[in-house]
């Protein structure tokens, strides 16, 4: 069923195997702009800007996702059930949980707790730990340490809530080891689980919530190119 309540794209081949998923549409915009050649814009639906184009001739799609576990499930659901990505990498922003993770140092994650109900949806009879795809993590390591990237690999928590009535709550979360916070990953990881594709979450730390360092939006928005181009030598 093409195009979908939430992407336009007529055509399945519009949309490359590979896409990369900024929560911020206008971080789609910006990797297109400055990254991909023989773009096309692919959707537009919500202002959640999709792009198709090529990088070293490769071709890559990139899009918007929105914030939180439930508009990155819709995304990467129609995604991978109606234009058969294969290959779907989230590329956003996280505080971090622990002294050792910087302002500006990427993390990415190796698996994804959360306080979500989101994988009540499957059913199981017991708890779910998601996970990222090991073919895609380890090419996502390589390239991070060809560039000199300050990275940490390790467990990200998703989390339902931004203003969290609970302050303390991230400590708990801390004291496990978590390296970081953000909203999407786990839900990725669990649709791509579930329908047999890859997925991995690159992050930026973009704020500390042990230090109270933090970033500007526009700073998020298009500085954060180091994680772009890691997520960009995967396709």
């Amino acid at each position: 069923m093409i195009p979908t309540p939430h992407i336009e794209a007529k055509d399945k081949g519009i949309i490359a195997e590979t896409v990369l998923l900024p929560g911020d549409p206008l971080r789609a915009k910006y990797i297109a702009d400055n990254y991909l050649e023989n773009t096309t814009q692919f959707n537009s639906v919500r202002n959640m800007f999709g792009y198709t184009g090529t990088y070293k001739g490769r071709k890559v799609s990139v899009m918007g996702t929105g914030m939180g576990m439930p508009s990155i499930g819709i995304y990467s659901y129609e995604l991978i059930h109606f234009y058969e990505v294969k290959n779907l990498i989230r590329i956003g922003s996280a505080g971090s949980l622990q002294e050792n993770v910087k302002v500006r140092d990427i993390v990415i994650g190796m698996s994804a707790s959360t306080n979500s109900n989101y994988s009540s949806q499957y059913r199981l009879p017991g708890t779910f730990a998601p996970t990222a795809s090991w073919s895609l993590l380890r090419k996502a390591v390589a390239a991070a340490e060809r560039k000199g990237a300050a990275f940490k690999v390790g467990n990200i928590v998703s989390s339902d809530v931004f203003y969290d009535d609970a302050r303390d709550a991230w400590e708990k979360w801390a004291e496990m080891g978590v390296l970081a916070v953000e909203m999407e990953a786990a839900a990725l990881y669990m649709n791509a689980a579930r329908a047999g594709v890859n997925a991995l979450c690159i992050l930026t730390v973009s704020d500390s919530l042990i230090t109270h360092e933090t970033t500007t939006s526009e700073e998020r928005q298009n500085s954060f190119t180091q994680m772009m181009e890691i997520a960009l030598e995967l396709i």
